[in-house]
């Protein structure tokens, strides 16, 4: 089959996860963060909260470009595939990370649920995950897009560059038709070309530079302290950055994004003066946190 053809989806398998598990907020942060082209969302019926949510996006993986099909029915989740049969098991871990199947919900409603400014909050939603990403890289950069603009700002952006630097894929379904760029693509892009401020062009250009050289390693199974440091020697990152992509990209559950608007103004409104007492799980309370936003 022709590169960049990819044949139909196989058949859905349930992916476990531990319980109990929250798909419709996971799937409402995910829908805000999705860069159209690269991950679509099925249209959702504000008159049936019940209806089953689906999103189709493109992996490039190993052997090639490969999409993944995810869906939650209000049970459990689903996931089909389309790509080389070498690269699926490949592709059952990313959406593993994309989801946060393995999340330890007991130990988060313990730990959150007994402080009185997020218990309600615990109660509603005791499956509540984290919203991660299935490429590690590919998050950094759209972290590092989203600095100072809105959620659909940074897609609109985060689209442009998938259009003028990504590769076109053909999915079954048409829903999605690119792959986000690599960083050896981005790396070679022109600062002053780029849809966005000139110095944070030049940011992305260093970022991606680094990372496809490899002068920096992003790796869920590194010290998340030196990779913190490494990121703010990067020139344009600072901590609100930094810590978007330890939460997203890298899974880590102990980050509270105090540098974010919207936290600060949850923490203000709820008169929490003491955030550390929801370590080690702060990344989760930042979730929490974000819900009224979403």
């Amino acid at each position: 089959m022709p590169a960049g053809v990819l044949g139909p989806f196989g058949a859905p398998q349930r992916l476990a996860t531990t319980e109990p598990y929250d798909g419709a907020t996971l799937f409402a942060f995910l829908r805000r963060f999705a860069v159209p082209g690269v991950e679509a969302h099925d249209p959702v019926d504000p008159s049936d909260p019940c209806a089953p949510l689906g999103l189709t996006r493109t992996l490039r993986l190993a052997h090639g470009p490969a999409a993944v099909r995810v869906t939650w029915d209000g049970n459990e989740l689903g996931l089909a595939y389309a790509g080389h049969p070498d690269d699926e098991a490949d592709a059952v871990v990313r959406v593993r990370h994309l989801v946060d199947a393995d999340a330890p919900v007991a130990d988060v409603v313990a730990a959150l649920g007994r402080d009185p400014h997020l218990a309600e909050d615990v109660a509603s939603s005791p499956g509540l995950r984290l919203p991660g990403a299935t490429d590690v890289a590919e998050a950094a950069v759209q972290a590092l897009v989203s600095q100072q603009i809105s959620m659909a700002a940074a897609a609109r952006c985060s689209a442009k560059l998938t259009e003028t630097y990504g590769d076109e894929v053909v999915v079954d379904g048409g829903a999605v038709s690119r792959l986000f760029p690599t960083m050896e693509r981005l790396a070679e892009a022109d600062p002053e070309v780029l849809p966005m401020p000139r110095a944070r062009g030049r940011a992305l250009v260093a970022l991606t530079d680094a990372l496809a050289s490899g002068a920096l390693v992003l790796d869920r199974g590194r010290s998340w302290a030196d990779q913190r440091r490494e990121l703010l020697a990067q020139p344009g990152i600072g901590p609100w950055t930094a810590d978007v992509v330890g939460l997203r990209a890298l899974g880590q559950a102990d980050i509270l994004l105090t540098t974010d608007l919207a936290v600060r103004r949850q923490l203000e409104a709820r008169g929490m003066t003491d955030p550390a007492a929801w370590a080690p799980f702060r990344s989760y309370a930042t979730v929490h946190l974000w819900r009224p936003y979403v």
